[in-house]
């Protein structure tokens, strides 16, 4: 029998039990922080040399000078060939599903004029240089080289500068032709800490970027942690999560193998389904015994499932939605008959997952949102990565000769309240008249 911890709401207990359930450690984050910040210091110092170095040390790639770790354009193109066609068709379905959904994020500029005359509004930009962080080697993420890019792409980003570790020198096609049809301008074969660096600090080779996106392991992640301020970051990223409320009227394989896709991640995923039916839990959890010898990732699943996973009895819907925003899941997903019924209910989830046709897998690849979301419960005060995370926002104020003067008591009134005469006197000279425009 698959080890699955059981909680019911109404036992004793329940309450501290699922506090510990949805308590998230910090992982090795911490542990690695300070190797980060060596690695970080020595980048920003020694550029390309510390890149060299420390991309022969960890990943086991000695090239001779760094020019030697960029790839040239046409490799991405030739990569894009090489994979097999249905491959290569799949990626551009997913890629163009993800673009139309971007363009309808797009913000624009605008402008209004207040009773005094005075213009105010606020115009949109992109940012010039955007990083992006793939994984690579034998870890293939196409869909993530997607997700990080695209929205990057629609936004206008002049220029989109990838990394991806290839240890050893193997590179993987399935990654190189997703840059290749996501408009990657540049790829280098750098990975890890040193990549960050790279990107926040640039080198004498890799150019300095605005914001870095993108997951990675946990040396990644602390190198990100440690560069915010320099550069932009997306988020980030813990181990991957699924939220499953079910009302019972689904097909419980159904759930059970929307429970091994997350599971299937790593150890560390957690999987957790919620229903008033107890009958439905005890055939999901069937139905987990029935189908988990046939996955090829099953020691993993079987693993992420004992450790964070759980099936969780409740007295009814109602209680499940306050269970789920307590959890503020990464995927959400409503299996239940009426889903936009409870969609109300729902206050903090990364991308919701509406009817029983509705998977968690169709998000990762290619329903159309991004799949880069907020995990550890941080949905509860940040989104999806989007076409808005690389666009910047610039406030206008256009005053007029009339409309000064009514600004200028104000602002010279609330400036003198904090003992600021200098701001008093820069506005009240405004409304004493003297150059004028218009």
């Amino acid at each position: 029998m698959t080890k699955i911890r059981r909680l019911n709401s109404a036992d004793a207990g329940f309450a501290e039990d699922f506090t510990a359930l949805i308590d998230r450690a910090g992982g090795r984050e911490a542990e690695v922080a300070p190797r980060v910040a060596e690695i970080i210091a020595a980048v920003r110092a020694e550029g390309d040399v510390a890149l060299l170095r420390h991309t022969r040390e960890l990943d086991g790639l000695d090239a001779a000078a760094a020019a030697d770790l960029e790839i040239p354009r046409e490799a991405l193109e030739e990569a894009l060939m090489a994979i097999p066609g249905r491959q290569r068709d799949a990626l551009k379905a997913a890629a163009a599903r993800l673009i139309d959904y971007a363009e309808c994020q797009k913000t624009d500029s605008w402008e209004f004029e207040d009773g005094d005359g005075n213009t105010l509004g606020q115009t949109v930009r992109p940012l010039a240089r955007v990083g992006v962080y793939a994984p690579g080697g034998k870890a293939a993420y196409p869909s993530t080289v997607l997700m990080n890019a695209i929205p990057a792409k629609v936004a206008g980003v002049d220029e989109i500068v990838m990394v991806s570790p290839t240890p050893g020198g193997e590179r993987n096609d399935l990654v190189l032709a997703a840059a290749a049809l996501a408009g990657v301008d540049r790829v280098f074969t750098i990975g890890g800490a040193q990549a960050v660096a790279a990107l926040a600090y640039g080198t004498e080779t890799v150019p300095g970027v605005d914001k870095i996106v993108g997951p990675g392991n946990a040396y990644v992640a602390a190198a990100k942690r440690q560069v915010f301020g320099q550069v932009g970051i997306d988020m980030i990223a813990g181990p991957s999560e699924v939220l499953i409320i079910a009302d019972g009227t689904g097909d419980p394989e159904w759930a059970a193998l929307d429970l091994f896709a997350q599971a299937e991640h790593d150890e560390d995923a957690r999987a957790i389904l919620v229903s008033p039916d107890g009958d439905y839990l005890d055939a999901v959890a069937a139905a987990v015994d029935r189908l988990i010898d046939a996955q090829p990732r099953a020691a993993i699943i079987r693993a992420a499932l004992a450790k964070q996973g759980a099936l969780i009895k409740v007295r009814d819907i109602d209680e499940a939605t306050d269970l789920s925003n307590r959890i503020a899941p990464e995927h959400l997903e409503l299996a239940v008959a009426q889903p936009k019924v409870l969609l109300d209910a729902i206050r903090h989830a990364g991308a919701v997952f509406l009817g029983h046709h509705s998977p968690e897998a169709f998000g990762d690849y290619c329903a159309g949102p991004n799949h880069v979301l907020p995990t550890g419960r941080t949905a509860r005060f940040s989104s999806p990565l989007g076409v808005y995370d690389f666009q910047k926002r610039l406030s206008l104020i256009h005053a007029t000769p009339g409309g000064a003067a009514r600004l200028a008591s104000i602002a010279a009134e609330l400036a003198r309240g904090e003992g600021l005469e200098a701001h008093a006197q820069s506005a009240e000279a405004r409304a004493a008249g003297g150059a004028r425009d218009s």
